[in-house]
């Protein structure tokens, strides 16, 4: 008999797709358009992402343009750039905002390696209880007798070499961030 891993599978790729979604969320010291994904504009009473109401560019390496669909959010978006607490600098003129990224400075990179390692760390426990989760079912089968003992002990080295790979990919990925935010 054969082990159905794809919960596992499916569980394994979601975490993974949150570890670089959260990982693109913070700064390189290069501007980024992914920086704004998280902060909420109140728009005519709903809290909406800037990029539902605005369009959102790189001007240059440390600078963003957002260009609102409606001038008359520029304060609002401003308002809600600034309270995210960022690190940037938020100039509105003419056309809009500019989202200006300041150089970071070796104590900034360090502090943002922390947060991609604790992000990892959480990725990592996540994998945990999925791989807990999917050995407790495997036990259960082999308590009813659905699969052996063999088998059971086999599903969990399947099992394993599947966490130890996603374990693998957080590994590499929060080192690329790494490399990334000291360059």
């Amino acid at each position: 008999m054969a082990y159905d891993f794809s919960s596992l599978k499916k569980d394994t790729q979601e975490t993974e797709d949150w570890f670089v979604g959260e990982l693109s969320s913070i700064r390189t010291g290069r501007a980024s358009a992914v920086v704004l994904d998280g902060i909420r504009v109140d728009s005519y009473g709903a809290k909406v992402p800037v990029s539902h109401i605005a369009g959102v560019t790189t001007e240059d390496a440390k600078t963003l343009r957002i260009t609102p669909w409606d001038k008359g959010l520029v304060k609002e978006i401003e308002h809600a750039v600034a309270k995210a607490d960022l690190g940037v600098s938020v100039v509105a003129d003419s056309e809009g905002l500019r989202v200006i990224f300041p150089e970071l400075t070796g104590e900034r990179r360090e502090t943002f390696i922390k947060i991609a390692r604790a992000k990892a760390e959480v990725t990592r426990k996540r994998l945990r209880r999925v791989r807990d989760e999917v050995w407790g079912d495997i036990q259960e089968k082999e308590r009813t007798g659905v699969i052996t003992e063999d088998e059971k002990f086999r599903f969990k080295d399947d099992m394993q070499k599947m966490v130890d790979a996603a374990n693998t990919r957080i590994g590499e990925l929060v080192e690329k961030k790494e490399k990334e935010i000291m360059s």
